[in-house]
């Protein structure tokens, strides 16, 4: 376990379990807490079938499952979905626009990071069969686009057409950093140790790399007078898109 996805496929497969009182998540040790009311050997044999390298460490008795401050959480992660939301929108507009790759893969970028906030809020109180059929249609999508993201790749790089908008794409891409930015700010206002917000600001940091990433990209496609930079980094996008898909759908098994 070591990354904020795997968290969330964590969170979802326990879910039924109503004897778990609490999960804690230590994602840069890669330690998992589960806080029971008596020990259940079936959650162990759950984490183990996730294949995520599981070991039991030890069982020790506690007086209580920590405490997390939900409702402000609650409200970041609306927040940090609805920023990542908005500029998919943006940045798939002028990403066709501008016929920028490396735009049109950082907005699925956005439209992933969207799903996994979504289905961390929807995790909480709601039944499990609901959050594994939301999952399933959500990675089925994901997957789809970034495999048509590929086909597209490959196909601008074979005919090798004219090089994007360099200006459009590093203008959107300084506003989608700024938003990132925004979003990270938030985050560590809070000053949350809860482990899925120290998730998401995990997720909003990478955000911030490919969003630098795009704007090197722009750079270089001016420079070089060449699409080259963008179909790169367009595939490397689409590549986190699609490794992030491959998680979802692991949410619906």
């Amino acid at each position: 376990m070591d990354c904020p996805s795997e968290e969330n496929l964590i969170r979802v497969k326990l879910q039924g379990y109503t004897d778990i009182k609490g999960l804690d998540f230590d994602l840069d040790k890669r330690e998992l807490h589960v806080y029971q009311e008596q020990l259940n050997p079936e959650i162990e044999k759950v984490l183990q079938s996730l294949q995520l390298g599981s070991q039991h460490v030890k069982t020790e008795a506690v007086s209580h499952a920590p405490e997390e401050e939900q409702g402000l959480q609650r409200k970041l992660l609306w927040t940090v979905l609805f920023i990542n939301f908005l500029f998919f929108v943006i940045e798939m507009i002028f990403g066709w626009i501008s016929g920028s790759m490396g735009l049109i893969a950082d907005s699925l970028d956005m439209l992933a990071d969207s799903f996994v906030y979504g289905i961390s809020l929807l995790a909480v109180g709601a039944a499990v069969s609901r959050q594994k059929k939301v999952a399933g249609i959500a990675g089925i999508f994901q997957l789809t686009l970034a495999i048509l993201g590929f086909f597209e790749v490959v196909r601008r790089f074979i005919e090798m057409d004219e090089s994007p908008d360099y200006q459009l794409m590093i203008t959107v891409s300084i506003f989608a950093l700024l938003a990132n930015a925004l979003c990270l700010y938030l985050l560590q206002k809070s000053k949350s140790q809860a482990a899925h917000m120290k998730a998401s600001m995990i997720f909003t940091s990478n955000d911030i790399i490919i969003n630098c990433g795009v704007i090197l990209a722009g750079l270089l496609v001016l420079w070089l007078d060449s699409s080259l930079p963008d179909l790169i980094i367009g595939a490397i996008v689409f590549g986190l898109v699609l490794q992030g898909a491959i998680r979802i759908l692991r949410l619906s098994k």
